[in-house]
């Protein structure tokens, strides 16, 4: 059972969930479950919706630190929900265990000093993981999407000097194509009047419908 005096300090994130109560209805919940029972007084609560990044991250949290003036002034001990809505950086817990005030967190509450250093150095640890991951992500997506738009610009200019070594090749056979296409001929009929007169395909092969369609094609 809970006994003493206790001050309540909530945090999330991101202005985000701030807004939404995403965190923090769940955060004071653990912290009534835990004070349910026994005698204890809670002399306040204190919310923050901060990132906690960076060296000066107490600086910038003006909740925590009312949080924590109330409770040296009383002597009272901080109770958070969760070890992580304190932080993940070691230098900064040290720097509250040096303060002076006692402080529980619920999902740890048999946790002293030392099991509080190495919790939050591997949350810490754990972290500085994830952001790494992250970069590394980021970095292979924008190799991936540099070597697709690379494969697909090399693939254009591919295109269009393939089609235009395919267009000097049939000059030659340019006029005798049209011709017979102005007489109504069908491809067939082309590719049997060409492969009569011994005119081979740019290819060097005999003419078949496919290779005449797609040669008119290209002359347009």
């Amino acid at each position: 059972m809970a006994e003493g005096q206790f001050v309540a300090y909530y945090r999330v994130s991101t202005a985000e969930q701030g807004r939404s109560g995403l965190g923090l209805e769940a955060q004071r919940e653990a912290v009534q479950r835990y004070l349910n029972g026994g005698g204890w007084e809670l002399l306040g609560e204190f919310t923050e919706v901060e990132t906690g990044k960076g060296s000066n991250a107490l600086a910038k949290r003006p909740a925590l630190n009312d949080a924590l003036a109330l409770a040296k002034r009383h002597k009272a001990t901080l109770i958070i929900a969760k070890m992580d809505r304190l932080s993940r950086n070691v230098h900064f817990i040290t720097g509250l265990l040096e303060a002076g005030v006692n402080f529980t967190a619920v999902d740890n509450p048999s946790a002293n000093k030392l099991t509080v250093h190495i919790l939050a150095a591997v949350a810490e640890a754990e972290r500085d993981a994830i952001s790494v991951r992250t970069k590394e992500a980021l970095a292979a997506a924008k190799v991936r999407a540099g070597s697709n738009w690379a494969a697909k610009s090399n693939g254009r200019v591919l295109a269009v000097k393939h089609k235009a070594e395919a267009l000097d090749r049939l000059k030659p056979l340019a006029a005798d194509l049209l011709a017979l296409k102005e007489q109504g001929m069908t491809v067939r009929a082309i590719a049997a009047e060409l492969n009569s007169r011994g005119v081979l395909s740019p290819g060097g092969k005999p003419w078949q419908s496919g290779n005449v369609h797609r040669a008119l094609q290209r002359l347009g």
